[in-house]
């Protein structure tokens, strides 16, 4: 019994870090890094403050991945971030639910 809830741990962990690692893919395919990282002030806010200042807010996840992909400007200072229309929606859900998860 403790033999297979360990191996399911096991592959739990497994999958999880696939998914990080597909995640921080999607980031580098999207050339997100050049201006966010997630601990680390680039051009644009890290991950990390992005999830604190959208955390627990209804619909976070949704506006957020509207934004990556149409861009903006002023919520963050003065620099904009340019859209990034060839993020699919399911993609820039993805990158969005992400982030909001690094509070």
């Amino acid at each position: 019994m403790y033999k297979f809830a360990a191996m399911l741990m096991g592959v739990s962990l497994w999958s999880g870090s696939n998914t990080a690692l597909a995640n921080a893919d999607m980031f580098r395919q999207y050339n997100c890094t050049a201006c966010h990282a997630e601990d680390k002030k680039k051009y644009g806010p890290t991950y990390q403050q992005v999830a604190l200042k959208y955390a627990g807010e209804e619909g976070a996840a949704e506006r957020l991945a509207k934004k990556i992909q149409a861009g903006g400007a002023g919520v963050w200072g003065n620099t904009p971030m340019p859209a990034q229309p060839r993020v699919s929606d399911e993609d820039a859900l993805k990158l969005a639910n992400y982030i909001l998860s690094l509070k």
